[in-house]
């Protein structure tokens, strides 16, 4: 567990790059916000939260994996991290914040990203 990282991933910095090829600059991980968003933007009030689809359960093959070994520690210890996620993205947006949560599982198509992403800016 400790060598699994919290900052800089790749799913996080495919993202960080791909902000700043559309010409975005952003800041990273503000601890004055709820949850530390991965990517803040703050002239457009908006945060880009980058999530692994195990570690935060997603609704796709990978999310929906649970570990064979201790399923009793894992399944409560996933479900928090769910409903931690849920109570941050809720924080956010009560604070005036716009949220996007990309996936891992999101990241394998470049142009499907691209276009959610300019999606979520341009509103």
């Amino acid at each position: 567990m400790r060598r699994i990282r919290k900052i800089d991933t790749k799913p996080e910095m495919i993202v960080r790059r791909m902000l700043h090829a559309m010409g975005y600059r952003y800041r990273l991980h503000d601890k004055r916000l709820p949850g530390h968003p991965d990517i803040v933007l703050p002239r457009h009030r908006k945060v880009v939260f980058v999530h692994g689809c195990f570690w935060h359960r997603h609704d796709c093959p990978d999310g929906r994996k649970l570990p064979r070994s201790k399923p009793e520690y894992w399944g409560p210890k996933l479900e928090r991290n769910r409903a931690r996620d849920a109570l941050h993205v809720a924080e956010l947006r009560v604070l005036g914040w716009d949220v996007l949560v990309v996936w891992e599982c999101e990241l394998r198509e470049a142009s499907c990203l691209r276009v959610l992403i300019s999606r979520f800016l341009a509103n």
